[in-house]
């Protein structure tokens, strides 16, 4: 973690260093990451010989039903991996390799197929996250996505994402994506200025964006999301300003804005690492935060609503969607992989170093390419650490990754977990109001625009003591 809080019934505001050093800011799961142990594969492997529960509460619609089935698979192939990079990929597998990892990853799903915990259940979500899932061939990915029909059905599915690097599709290829029944298609365009996407390691230019949206666009993808990233190296609040007026005027139906983090396996970190600096060539985190505020600003503007710390939806009049159906406004575009993830919902997670949650237990894969690879044709599945939470920590888990939307509501974890949570956290929200970031009325906990944009700092509140200042990755 880059900050330190101070957790104080009189402090008005966190402490925390202003600079961006080492570390993960961003709070994707809990408990952390580093506390997830090789010694507990066996309970991932015994909930795997477990019928699936049937006690998943909606965010959106908060009663029992069968939680819903998430496959994601990890495409770890890049032209170039950025300077900023912290997931596993790699630039130098020709097509036997991966055709050997498509062959595997189809294998690991045919494995987990067979066993209780599928018993006969058809996704509800797919993601295809990396690397550069659109890496692959128009070939490789008919051969790959044809395949995992065929051993899990996606009849009936809600959404299908699929992150594009932009200089890797062509008209052919986008038009094999979009048959491939992808919903959600995700443009990594991360910054519109070429020196900048140069100096930060991206391969893609922005001549590439242009081409590439315009083109998914006349295939009529349901939604089209944008990356972006604010305070990248040599990035200006000119050049930002600039971002977000190209961003609105291409109109996409969703953006998603991250704020720049120096993860350990960086090229950055390695390079402050050489350098004997300590402070990343990055902008600060006041910086950053002003800058999404603005992003934030004009995109509401233009006619989007901000829909969590990261995400802005178009709004299309008349449109209903499911955060129109929970009683905030009309949109169109969805995330649904994030939004069901966050309820609970199960995650069948596949490939190199991918991060899965299957009956209540947390699993990731083996990181390196030929152990994953080995492990699948010994006939193994290529798990190399899990957790299962407990109780509470799976009530922290959900509370915290929803709070990140804004406004969570204490009913949905009254009725889930048998918890108010205005009483289990109740210190943490007191300090929360305190420094200004959020307030209880009736029902729901929310937080205001400041302390969204600083919400993955805020989120060490509600930790455990024993997982508040250790390392999160």
């Amino acid at each position: 973690m880059n900050e330190t809080i101070l957790n104080t019934e009189t402090a008005k505001t966190p402490t925390g260093e202003k600079e961006t050093t080492v570390g993960n800011y961003f709070v994707s799961n809990y408990p952390p990451f580093s506390f997830w142990k090789p010694e507990f594969v066996p309970d991932i492997l015994a909930a795997l010989e477990r019928p699936p529960a049937h006690n998943f509460f909606s965010t959106i619609e908060p009663r029992p039903s069968t939680t819903p089935l998430g496959i994601y698979l990890h495409i770890p192939f890049c032209r170039k991996r950025c300077h900023f990079c912290y997931f596993k990929v790699y630039t130098d597998k020709d097509s036997v390799a991966i055709r050997a990892y498509i062959d595997a990853a189809l294998k690991e799903l045919s494995i987990y197929a067979t066993k209780p915990i599928i018993g006969g259940r058809t996704a509800n979500f797919v993601y295809f996250g990396g690397g550069t899932p659109s890496y692959l061939s128009v070939d490789q990915l008919k051969y790959l996505t044809d395949g995992m029909k065929k051993i899990i059905p996606w009849d009936g599915v809600e959404e299908v994402t699929f992150e594009c690097e932009p200089g890797t599709l062509t008209d052919h290829k986008l038009k094999a994506i979009r048959e491939m029944g992808v919903t959600r298609l995700s443009l990594g365009v991360e910054n519109f200025c070429d020196h900048i996407l140069e100096i930060n390691g991206r391969a893609h230019r922005s001549k590439e964006v242009y081409r590439a949206y315009g083109y998914a666009r006349e295939l009529g993808f349901p939604q089209i999301n944008i990356d972006i990233i604010a305070g990248m190296v040599e990035e200006t609040e000119a050049n930002w300003h600039d971002c977000i007026a190209k961003t609105i005027e291409l109109s996409p139906d969703s953006v998603t804005i991250y704020q720049m983090e120096v993860p350990y396996n960086t090229t950055i970190y390695q390079e402050m690492k050489v350098a004997g600096k300590l402070v990343a060539p990055v902008a600060d985190w006041e910086t950053k935060r002003a800058w999404v505020n603005y992003a934030f600003n004009e995109l509401e503007k233009a006619g989007y609503t901000i829909s969590s710390a990261y995400t802005a939806v178009r709004k299309q009049p008349g449109g209903e969607s499911q955060e129109s159906k929970a009683g905030g406004p009309s949109t169109s575009a969805q995330f649904i992989y994030r939004d069901k993830l966050w309820a609970g919902a199960d995650l069948l997670s596949l490939g190199v170093a991918s991060f899965g949650h299957l009956g209540g237990t947390h699993y990731q894969n083996h990181h390196d390419f030929e152990t994953y690879l080995a492990k699948i044709t010994q006939g193994e599945l290529p798990i190399f650490r899990a957790l299962t939470p407990t109780n509470d920590e799976k009530l922290i888990r959900e509370f915290v990754l929803q709070l990140k939307r804004g406004r969570v509501s204490c009913d949905y974890f009254h009725k889930k977990f048998g918890v108010d949570p205005r009483v289990r956290f109740a210190k943490a929200l007191q300090t929360l109001q305190e420094w200004g970031f959020g307030k209880i009325e009736g029902d729901s906990v929310s937080l205001n625009r400041e302390g969204l944009l600083q919400v993955d700092r805020l989120l060490h509140e509600f930790f455990l003591p024993e997982h508040k200042n250790a390392r999160y990755a």
